[in-house]
């Protein structure tokens, strides 16, 4: 009996899809759908070539639970529906995809730390040879990363075969190491590809407008995550942060509290946050679109604690209370009696004044730390003392957050 299968395409991933070249750098606006593109590409390879096998790679491992593990899954559900166990086996931890038919198999690995490298000398599989890796939200590693997992494709290949290197991204800085290395040389191994959230026609129409309201308040923003182009953000608000793999465990700091900003539409945002020294830790984090207050209070079970304040904006009184009903100590914020400019601003400037370290499976906080900047005076050139009112829902999280500590009469000790 034939085997049923539904594909869903966008006509655009037509040329990376059939490249047998050895890299495949794919740069994009968010919601161009490259990354749900290669997942289902690699179930497709996967299953009509016996001897392939796909290493998926992300900074941090952990990261790959909510992407690239999450994307392949999906793409095999979407693909096969209630007959999706006869053809693939599928293992949460660790995390593993296997095709039944051919034994080839995806795993999941990071780069962010040299113990995590020397893992990547080691990887074996059931038969054949690592051909294919996936390197997803690629501006995250650095070029020594890049060299490391490039090594780890050599060898002699049976006849027909070839190895691939799939990197997918959206391009934040020209200044990148992957902008010189892939796209300012020429190189016949190399096919560079371009999407835009505008040829996906399977966005929807609530990230349309989204993405609408970025062009009107943040054209700076838009071109690089709209449009997809190279670019700099200038006017970047924050640069006293690194992404570092800090304790889960919140008795290992002095003092943790909790910040959210409640959206629908735009994300809301949780933050699970740690004090110690003096210096700030973005410990864990939700952020979630188009989910109902009860959905997030459901997801936040077992991931942020009841017993530490939660800070909230005072805008929405009403989830306030939803989530005091379930068990949390959810609190309004309270600003100071000024302008909410000069309150954020005064925020800002507490923060600066901070290290903060954000674990690496808070992928949205770093994200918007990266773009939260000052609005620039459209006549003068200038950077004003307010920040750009776009994707800043973890950024709102975080500044309610603070108020534990950032007013003497809130500590907890």
């Amino acid at each position: 009996m034939a085997m049923e299968i539904k594909i869903q395409a966008n006509a655009n991933f037509k040329n990376p899809d059939q490249s047998k070249k050895r890299y495949i750098i794919m740069k994009g606006s968010a919601g161009s759908g490259k990354s749900a593109d290669t997942a289902q590409h690699y179930i497709l390879r996967l299953m009509a070539q016996k001897g392939r096998n796909l290493l998926c790679v992300r900074k941090s491992d952990i990261t790959n639970r909510d992407s690239t593990f999450a994307e392949l899954t999906g793409a095999i559900n979407r693909m096969f529906g209630r007959k999706a166990d006869k053809y693939w086996r599928v293992t949460q931890s660790p995390m593993k995809i296997e095709c039944k038919l051919n034994s080839n198999q995806i795993i999941f690995r990071g780069v962010n730390d040299e113990k995590q490298r020397e893992k990547l000398k080691s990887i074996t599989f059931k038969r054949g040879k690592l051909t294919d890796v996936w390197i997803e939200e690629a501006t995250e590693i650095t070029q020594s990363d890049f060299e490391i997992i490039d090594d780890r494709l050599r060898g002699q290949l049976p006849e027909g075969q070839f190895y691939q290197i799939r990197c997918t991204f959206n391009p934040v800085s020209k200044t990148h190491w992957i902008k010189k290395v892939f796209f300012d040389v020429q190189d016949d191994n190399v096919l560079t590809h371009h999407s835009t959230y505008l040829e996906n026609r399977f966005i929807d129409e609530a990230y349309n407008q989204r993405m609408e309201r970025r062009k009107r308040i943040d054209p700076d923003g838009y071109r690089i995550y709209g449009l997809g182009d190279w670019g700099e953000l200038g006017g970047v608000i924050l640069h006293n942060y690194e992404t570092r793999d800090i304790s889960q465990n919140i008795d290992d700091y002095d003092d943790v509290s909790i910040g959210q900003d409640f959206g629908f539409n735009h994300a809301n945002a949780l933050l699970l946050l740690g004090w110690k020294d003096g210096d700030i830790y973005v410990i864990r984090e939700i952020y979630e679109h188009e989910k109902t207050t009860d959905e997030i209070i459901q997801k936040a079970e077992g991931i942020i604690p009841k017993n530490k304040d939660m800070w909230c904006d005072s805008a929405e009184p009403d989830r306030i209370k939803e989530w005091e009903q379930a068990g949390y100590m959810a609190r309004p914020v309270k600003k100071e009696k000024t302008t909410d400019k000069k309150y954020q601003a005064t925020q800002i400037d507490w923060l600066k004044q901070r290290n903060i370290y954000i674990h690496p499976s808070c992928t949205n906080t770093l994200k918007e730390m990266q773009q939260w900047k000052w609005k620039k005076d459209e006549r003068s050139g200038e950077y004003l003392d307010e920040p750009v009112p776009i994707f800043d829902d973890a950024m709102a999280a975080l500044r309610y957050g603070i108020e534990t500590w950032r007013k003497p009469n809130n500590w907890l000790y």
